[in-house]
């Protein structure tokens, strides 16, 4: 029987994974998921599993950083990166998942892992290939879209319906035209992934979507305050990050 580790920090994306490799694949045992970085490395030197699906934006360690201790373990990325960097991959025998992952996608991986269980020798060469691909092109892309809970459902949200982010104690509300959701990526960790033609900090507790912004006023005390398009919330603009929207 083969192995496998399933890694994300989206405990209802890693479960449901979990649920579709076993329809698919009966006789690949799920000997652990983790929900970050530092949790899939010791589960690999637990384990062992001859494989390991990796989210690559993890708290803690990244799938690409996990992947570097996987020295008998065939790695597939599970990513929500762009054509680009997804050419690193279709030139390495590394498979990768693209979020949301549809199931002939999934079907196919599957086929192939168990077409290719015994790959002696390929595993550091194409890791080493990808991370050069990687490093050697621009930052990492922007990220897209977002995936939330609703109770027993997952939800994604594409990164255009949201109006901001709010910093939430060490989560962060996700606020759209019409909802509000709570994801446990933190503010300060977001940003770095945001494109920043697109969003832009406006205080210590939010980042707002420029393209939702309906314009800027500034009261009696002076003290600038953001209208939205969409929404009836007002949101604070601080003296520190107010040079952005001098021209607006």
């Amino acid at each position: 029987m083969s192995t496998a580790l399933i890694a994300d920090d989206e405990p209802l994306l890693a479960a449901n994974l979990a649920e579709r490799l076993s329809a698919l694949w009966p006789a690949l045992d799920i000997v652990a998921i983790a929900a970050n970085g530092l949790e899939a490395v010791a589960a690999l030197n637990a384990h062992r599993p001859d494989f390991a699906f990796l989210d690559i934006r993890m708290p803690g360690l990244t799938g690409l950083q996990v992947a570097q201790a996987a020295r008998d373990t065939r790695v597939v990325f599970v990513t929500a990166y762009d054509e680009y960097a997804l050419n690193a991959f279709e030139h390495a025998a590394i498979d990768y998942l693209l979020k949301p992952v549809g199931d002939a996608r999934l079907a196919q991986c599957v086929s192939r892992l168990q077409r290719e269980t015994e790959r002696p020798g390929n595993q550091a060469a194409d890791l080493a290939a990808v991370l050069a691909q990687l490093q050697a092109g621009a930052a990492a892309p922007a990220l897209a879209w977002l995936s939330v809970g609703l109770g027993d459902t997952t939800r994604l949200i594409a990164l255009d319906e949201v109006v901001y982010f709010e910093a939430n104690n060490k989560y962060t509300d996700v606020v759209t035209a019409t909802e509000r959701h709570l994801i446990r990526t933190p503010l300060k960790d977001l940003l770095p992934q945001l494109d920043p033609q697109r969003f832009a900090q406006v205080h210590r507790a939010i980042i707002v979507n420029l393209g939702a912004v309906a314009r800027i006023h500034r009261d009696l005390l002076g003290r600038q305050q953001i209208h939205l398009k969409q929404r009836t919330d007002v949101l604070p603009l601080s003296r520190s990050f107010a040079g952005r929207f001098r021209q607006m």
